[in-house]
């Protein structure tokens, strides 16, 4: 059950956020680990929470728009980088082989997933969050550096964890939640939560 101090907004955010912790589950031990967050949408920002009640010491965030890597910034990450005004900036990672433990593929992009291997460290995890069309991948790149690539849907135990971390305030979420509108306005609120510069999560009201 949700404690009473819990607001309808941070409870509806419990779904996501067990999409994440499920994520984090999948990717094994992060204490101390090195992560790299591609795609900074809702599961994007709710995988640097999660990431970061696992242990990681540094996470880094990209995407391609500005609102919600300021979002990323918000819930915790490291560094927050634009891939699309900087594409070249993931190459401060790529000495030694790959500076990342872990790739949060969150984007569902090819692009994202194949222009973070260099940052990755060799035998790196990836965990594929973002779901999109079909991938062709460099298995190539893939095999000479023994990534090991774990598929992530949906969550099943994690949602109790994520109820009883807000009970507990283990976890801020309300930097997430864009807007709140009446269910009446609910054609304005999709439309504001598909907006990528303005919204991270919208929610509806039914007060």
């Amino acid at each position: 059950k949700l404690a009473d101090h819990v607001s309808d907004g941070e409870a509806a955010m419990a779904e996501p956020l067990s999409v994440a912790l499920h994520a984090v589950n999948r990717a094994g031990p992060l204490l101390g680990k090195r992560v790299l967050v591609t795609g900074c949408g809702p599961i994007g920002a709710l995988a640097v929470i999660a990431a970061r009640r696992a242990g990681a010491t540094q996470i880094v965030a990209t995407d391609m728009a500005a609102q919600p890597l300021r979002a990323a910034l918000k819930v915790g990450a490291d560094q927050a980088i634009n891939v699309k005004e900087q594409p070249e900036a993931l190459a401060a990672f790529t000495a030694d082989k790959g500076q990342f433990d872990v790739l949060f593929e969150a984007s569902g992009n090819a692009r994202a997933l194949v222009g973070a291997f260099d940052a990755l460290r060799p035998r790196g995890i990836i965990v594929q969050m973002g779901l999109g069309g079909e991938m062709t991948l460099p298995i190539n790149t893939l095999v000479a550096k023994e990534f090991d690539l774990r598929g992530t849907f949906r969550f099943h135990a994690e949602f109790a964890v994520a109820v009883e971390l807000l009970n507990k305030r283990l976890v801020d979420l309300k930097p997430l939640i864009s807007a709140t509108l009446p269910y009446r306005d609910a054609g304005r609120a999709f439309a504001l939560a598909a907006d990528r510069s303005q919204a991270m999560k919208v929610l509806l009201s039914f007060d």
